[in-house]
């Protein structure tokens, strides 16, 4: 299965001068997809009030769930798990970097 880190990943981060949080790529994602919260929440499987608790940084998910979402968005798990990872250290206030690979 083909999975996209992608360019578009990539050149986010640059734009913004630094890493991106998992809220903010389902965002980007969805906005560039065009679909409104309710239709990409149920392409996800959740709730349209769930979809944008995590899009404004209210929610952070679990990795299970990062990695659930990739696999129906055709993104790559690594990438969503190591967004979310990050998000919960970031949460933390814990100045550690996540690298995530497969094992």
């Amino acid at each position: 299965m083909t999975t996209k880190k992608s360019k578009a990943m990539r050149v986010l981060e640059d734009i913004l001068g630094g890493g991106l949080n998992f809220g903010e790529v389902l965002e980007a994602i969805r906005k560039g997809d065009e679909k409104t919260q309710t239709e990409f929440a149920k392409e996800l499987g959740i709730s349209k009030s769930h979809l944008c608790d995590i899009e404004k940084r209210r929610k952070i998910v679990s990795p299970e769930r990062a990695a659930r979402f990739a696999k129906k968005l055709r993104y790559s798990e690594d990438t969503f798990v190591e967004l979310t990872l990050q998000d919960m250290l970031n949460e933390a206030n814990l100045e550690l970097k996540v690298k995530v690979g497969a094992a």
